[in-house]
């Protein structure tokens, strides 16, 4: 037996998967102890089914795995869990019920005399949670009251107990601040010292190539590279994973920026958001940045009347009128409209098919007299399945089966369905592709040709700079400052995300009791 063969905790045979239609087909893989594989692609390229396969949820149609030097026939995630694969989802296996400790020992929970150790799930939360540098949170807190980062890394913690052999990872640090992704990439570290094999599924090419020793690009269900990661730069990568260039930059095409046409006065909510202002005009995109916790889903969120205000106002139209927001009914009635970033959570029913799914927003259009009219739901659906290029074997597949891309799709071409002059887009990438990335971009620009007024929060500033005509930093809760295109720099926008923060540590500090 080879060096290499005896290295090798995993190996994937000719495996292919068919649903309605072929999906993955013949992929040989193999992974390393120790090392880290970047496995990336478009959506709907397989990624996903591939990892899912080898962590047990989903059976292959066709070929083998071996792991471990023994024959791998998970029948669950569970088995294949027992036997150290374990994986981290895109959708947060977690119950916002129950407490940070109780999730991350659920199946496990420490008892004596038929009752639950308290002190001991709590001390070995603490240790769990302490790999992952959520030391700072209570194990006693319920999940449901963690942004979706904190979360995220909840989830990432409750796979590292035990042992564990093989990490599957699907975009960890799609949600994650700065600071939570070193301490996940030292973590990563920390793990294949101890021999821990990770398979590391992300759109993130600057990530890959810090990260990873070696890539596996795949191609609408194909494998078409596995080699060095050292070997390719990002321009390269997108190549292979689109089958075409892609560029630096984005012309939106010619737009024609009018009039205010959404005026946020004063807006608060708690501790949350505090006295946020800002208009955006027809045709306009005004991009959102900050830090994770700065306030900017729940600001979405105040304006769609999700939530309600403390005090503040939210003017629409041409001419501006205010107008009372008490729930999202109000909001849409008013023209309004929100993408959220919890497209599985909120935005989908992932058991319908994609015509039910976009007509979700629009049985007023489709339905008569409470009757949904089958050929006018259809009519509606292929015209957006077309318009947003969702791959689909038809308007008829489940939405559950679609990528995470063509899910984002689905959302935003309900959305596409009705006049709202306002649309919020909390996150419209995330977990997206490079290429459905731009195609995203591409919708975002003929929107504003319409005149539509968009609103865009997002964790990747870069992406901000490429598509805004404007950008607004939430620090703390607060609007820090606006910034107009060709005037901004990111450290510029970096220094004011943080600059919320900093003026409250001082204020802290300065109202701490003192011990001189």
């Amino acid at each position: 037996m080879s060096a290499s063969a005896q290295a090798a905790v995993l190996s994937v045979s000719g495996i292919g998967k068919t649903y309605a239609q072929p999906v993955l087909g013949d992929i040989d893989l193999t992974l390393m102890r120790g090392e880290v594989l970047a496995l990336t692609g478009e959506n709907g390229a397989g990624k996903s089914t591939l990892s899912k396969i080898i962590g047990g949820l989903v059976t292959p149609t066709i070929g083998q795995m071996q792991f471990q030097g023994k024959p791998y026939t998970p029948a669950s995630r569970t088995q294949a869990e027992k036997l150290g694969v374990r994986m981290v989802m895109q959708e947060l296996n977690l119950l916002p019920t129950l407490s940070v400790a109780e999730n991350l020992f659920l199946d496990n929970l420490p008892s004596r005399a038929g009752f639950i150790n308290r002190k001991k799930l709590r001390e070995d939360s603490i240790k769990a949670m302490a790999q992952v540098g959520l030391e700072a949170i209570d194990p006693d807190t319920l999940v449901a009251e963690l942004g979706i980062g904190h979360q995220q890394m909840v989830e990432i913690a409750r796979n590292l107990i035990g042992d564990c052999h093989v990490l599957i990872l699907d975009e960890p640090t799609a949600m994650l601040t700065a600071r939570e992704v070193e301490m996940l990439f030292e973590q990563i570290t920390r793990l294949q010292d101890r021999g821990v094999s990770i398979i590391y599924i992300s759109h993130r090419l600057e990530e890959l190539a810090r990260v990873a020793q070696r890539i596996a690009v795949l191609r609408d269900g194909k494998l078409v590279c596995v080699d060095a990661m050292a070997n390719y730069n990002s321009e390269q990568l997108v190549t292979l994973m689109v089958g075409r260039e892609l560029g630096e930059h984005i012309d939106l095409g010619e737009r024609s920026i009018g009039a205010v046409v959404l005026s946020v006065k004063g807006l608060s909510r708690s501790d949350k958001v505090r006295d946020v202002s800002f208009d955006v005009r027809a045709g306009e995109i005004f991009g959102i940045s900050g830090l994770i916790g700065a306030g900017r889903t729940e600001l979405l969120r105040l304006i769609y009347g999700a939530d309600i205000a403390d005090s503040g106002t939210v003017a629409i139209g041409q001419p501006l009128q205010t107008v009372r927001i008490s729930s999202p009914v109000d909001a849409v009635g008013h023209g309004i409209a929100l993408i959220t970033e919890d497209r599985k959570g909120e935005g989908l029913l992932l058991s319908q098919s994609i015509s039910a799914n976009i007509a979700l927003g629009n049985m007023e259009a489709i339905s008569s007299v409470g009757v949904v009219n089958g050929n006018a739901e259809m009519s509606l659906a292929r015209r957006q399945v077309d318009a947003m290029r969702i791959r689909s074997s038809s308007p008829t597949q489940l939405v559950s089966e679609l990528s995470g891309g063509n899910q984002q799709k689905v959302v935003i071409g309900r959305w596409l369905e009705r006049d709202c002059q306002v649309m919020l887009f909390d996150e419209p990438t995330r977990g997206i592709d490079v290429g459905a990335k731009f195609d995203i971009y591409a919708l975002l620009g003929e929107l504003t040709r319409q005149g539509r007024a968009l609103v865009v929060v997002s964790s990747d500033l870069r992406e901000l700079m490429l598509i805004c005509d404007r950008i607004g930093v939430l620090s703390a809760g607060r609007l820090i400052d606006t910034f107009e295109r060709e005037s901004w720099t990111q450290d510029e926008l970096l220094a004011a995300a943080f600059a919320g923060y900093q003026k409250r540590d001082a204020l802290l500090c300065e109202a701490a009791p003192r011990n001189d």
